[in-house]
């Protein structure tokens, strides 16, 4: 009756607030403006517009342009690993699934029902499952990346962080801006946007693209038989194509009321992660054992996956002079396909009891809504507020098929390798949540500011089995469950000082509590293994730093540490079958500092530096994780202690180890030095580089699925003219082209890679 009763009333709130909109108060915009013209950096952390120095939380900034260089070869999101102290990010599903770490948090379940404790934020709209996830970010205006738990302002899910992009949106004036990018492996990248208004202090817009495209330029070796046909071939895999289109509207018939309207679309092909088995050998991590663009697949008619997503939004706010009501709603819906070869390999060509693997994960169709609506002060004064309420509904109809549906010959019952079309589950996943939150902040003096914030958030989901995995015969012997439902109500707080030693440089504290919600792994039961669960987990964080600028903005300085706890901590292990298992553990810990720097230390030259060092530790005496088991034998070097557990397999005990995905350190650089000419142009050359400290794939410690020292370059040679309107350059991605480690499949001891070196050149343009 609660859920309901709030449903009901955030929706009727919605309606009347669809009525009202307006920005910020004008004294806000003025001070903003003023803001950004003397240099600072202005971010929407806290739901409002402030400069960078007075958000009493840690938050790293990076400029479009900028995450337009990093993807000039076709890059996706994933580009923002390394360049960012305390953000890692990677996949084991192709583009449609990126998984981010903050901090060490996060999530290497590649279940497309999986939860992840860093929240997507495109244009103030959260972007929850896995593939929504995936949205290209295109014609970008920046990118924000909140470190430690949000759940004030942002609610559950957030125990990590967030990465909030913001796009350019419509303005007064025509405006436009483009990048092209041509290199090697037929890469082209297409990002651009133009707008201005349509009728005069009423109605203007913004149209913008994006189109990345790669040539397939990994070869499938395998010519022998195949039991579901695929045939090998020359550069049959790793190319994509990626077309993206939004369009926004802006409406503002009075200078109080403002709406904004938007509408997006992504047709998108491509091939899945491809993992490449046995290249991993027993008792080394290195990757020198297999060739990058060469694997040998005999199923999966090399790894074929495609979506197509859609989504619009409206934002609608009222300034009544004293507050600002803003209503946002957003729906996003996707339908596509992921395909691979899991064990990556051909069974053949490995000694033993041949063994094989392939699935596909199908999203029939995937609904989100979503409708926030809040009130807030001005943000001129002393004493400054918000608060609100939130409503979130998700619903998907999700396939998974194992590799029997994919066979040719007949049915057999007698034999493993004949077709079985009822090898398939169908799930119907539904996740429900409603929130209530506020924040206030007072100015007790002119220098120190005091500021609180809390909410309160369910969190529901469902999960119900549709269809079981069958015999060949159509025989149901699934015995585990077939309707899960999970349901928790939790509190979420945070407090914050910060005290101003000059009108440029700021230090603070913060304390901050969070939450991600229950999970319900339903995917298990293609393998006629039960549904799998997880409570909810929950963070208590304590950071302190020093941020600001100096010497006229040629300084700029971040440095924060932080400690937090996770109660309850969701984990993610694996099976027998090499099937995601979700567990609780104990505790988690973890403490690290983060440091930012950009100089300017002479005119014409520019130096960033970050860098991120991170303790993590699981503690819980009782965990355990299955370890690299294929046919009964464990094939790579457990340093852990293990246990045999009858029936179910061999098991290493995870107390003390580091989270996943969570490398000690991170180091990033980038330099740019300009050549001045007469009449207004410049030659230029920048780089940028970074480099990854130890970092462990799976739970449990072992020799081979780690990687320390990964690291990448870039470098960029060009002309720029006309003070900025246009720039020609030649740019290499990977430069020294390294091979590095960035994933596993444990029994086959598979290596997923990175990108091999491409060079292109590029040219943009801009109208202002």
């Amino acid at each position: 009756m609660k859920s309901a009763f709030t449903r009901r009333a955030l929706r009727s709130s919605a309606a009347i607030a669809a009525l009202l909109y307006a920005g910020t108060a004008f004294a806000q915009e003025d001070a903003v403006a003023e803001a950004q013209a003397d240099g600072d950096i202005v971010v929407t952390a806290q739901r409002r517009e402030e400069r960078l120095v007075d958000v009493p939380l840690s938050v790293a900034v990076i400029q479009g342009d900028s995450l337009r260089d990093f993807q000039a070869a076709g890059d996706d999101t994933l580009a923002l690993a390394g360049r960012v102290p305390g953000l890692y990010a990677e996949t084991t599903t192709g583009r449609i699934f990126p998984r981010y770490y903050i901090r060490g948090l996060g999530n290497i379940d590649f279940y497309l029902g999986a939860s992840q404790p860093v929240s997507i934020i495109q244009d103030d709209v959260v972007l929850e499952h896995v593939v929504l996830k995936s949205n290209p970010v295109y014609d970008l205006d920046r990118v924000e990346v909140l470190r430690g738990p949000q759940g004030s302002l942002f609610g559950r899910n957030t125990t990590a962080g967030i990465v909030k992009f913001d796009t350019i949106r419509p303005s007064d004036t025509f405006q436009g801006r483009a990048a092209l990018s041509v290199g090697q492996y037929g890469s082209s990248n297409i990002d651009a946007g133009f707008g201005g208004p349509i009728v005069d202090d009423l109605l203007s817009f913004r149209v913008s693209g994006l189109y990345q495209h790669r040539d397939g330029w990994v070869d499938n070796t395998y010519t022998g038989p195949s039991f579901d046909g695929t045939k090998g071939g020359y550069n049959v895999m790793g190319g994509f194509d990626d077309r993206n289109l939004r369009l926004q509207l802006r409406f503002t018939p009075s200078d109080r009321l403002t709406v904004d309207l938007s509408g997006h679309g992504r047709w998108y092909e491509g091939t899945s992660t491809i993992f490449h088995r046995g290249a991993l050998i027993k008792g080394s991590n290195s990757v020198e054992n297999a060739s990058r663009s060469q694997v040998a697949l005999d199923e999966a008619m090399n790894n074929p996956q495609a979506y197509d997503t859609y989504g619009a939004s409206g934002r609608i706010s009222y300034d009544f002079g004293g507050a600002v009501l803003t209503s946002i709603s957003a729906w996003e819906t996707t339908k596509g396909y992921s395909r691979g070869d899991t064990d990556g390999g051909a069974a053949s060509l490995f000694a033993g009891t041949p063994f094989y693997g392939q699935s596909q994960g199908n999203i029939q169709d995937l609904d989100q809504f979503s409708q926030e609506l809040r009130l807030a002060s001005p943000g001129t004064g002393r004493f400054n507020w918000q608060f609100g309420g939130y409503y979130f509904d998700s619903r998907d109809i999700t396939d998974f098929y194992q590799r029997r549906v994919f066979l040719t010959a007949p049915f057999d019952p007698a034999n493993p390798n004949s077709r079985n079309p009822n090898n398939w589950v169908r799930l119907r996943n539904t996740n429900t949540s409603w929130a209530g939150f506020g924040q206030v902040s007072y100015d007790l003096t002119d220098r120190f500011t005091l500021s609180a914030g809390a909410r309160v958030t369910n969190d529901t989901k469902r999960t119900r089995l549709l269809k079981t995995a069958d015999t060949g015969t159509g025989a149901v012997t699934y015995t585990g469950r077939r309707d899960v439902e999970l349901d928790d109500t939790r509190e979420s707080w945070d407090v914050n000082a910060l005290y101003k030693l000059s009108d440029d440089v700021s230090v603070y504290a913060r304390v901050a509590s969070g939450f991600r919600g229950p999970t319900i792994q339903g995917r298990s039961a293609v393998f006629n293994s039960d549904f799998t669960t997880a409570d909810s987990e929950t963070i208590l964080s304590w950071e302190a730093g020093v941020k600001g600028a100096l010497l006229d903005n040629r300084v700029r300085f971040n440095l924060s540490g932080f400690y937090y706890t996770v109660d309850d901590i969701q984990l993610n292990a694996n099976d027998v079958n090499g099937n995601g298992v979700l567990l609780n553990a104990d505790k988690a810990k973890a403490y690290g500092v983060e440091a930012e720097l950009d100089l300017h230390p002479v005119e014409n030259f520019a130096l960033s530096l970050g860098g991120s060092w991170l303790h993590t530790e699981i503690q819980d005496s009782a965990a355990l994780a299955q370890v690299c088991v294929l046919g009964g034998t464990v094939v790579c070097t457990v340093k852990d202690p293990t246990v045999v557990i009858p029936g179910r397999g061999t098991f290493a005990r995870i107390d003390g180890n580091r989270l996943p995905n969570a490398p000690e350190y991170n180091l990033n650089a980038a330099a740019r030095y300009d050549i001045p000419l007469d009449g207004g142009g410049k030659f230029f050359v920048s780089t940028d580089w970074n480099l990854q400290g130890y970092t462990s794939f799976v739970l449990y410690d072992t020799k081979e699925f780690t990687a320390n020292g990964n690291f990448e370059g870039g470098l960029k040679i060009g002309f720029e003219g006309a003070n900025g309107d246009w720039e020609i350059a030649a740019f290499a991605r990977n430069i020294t082209n390294e091979k590095n480690l960035k994933g596993v499949i444990e029994n086959y001891m598979a290596a997923v890679y990175n990108d091999p070196r491409i060079i292109g050149v590029s040219f943009s343009t801009r109208m202002r």
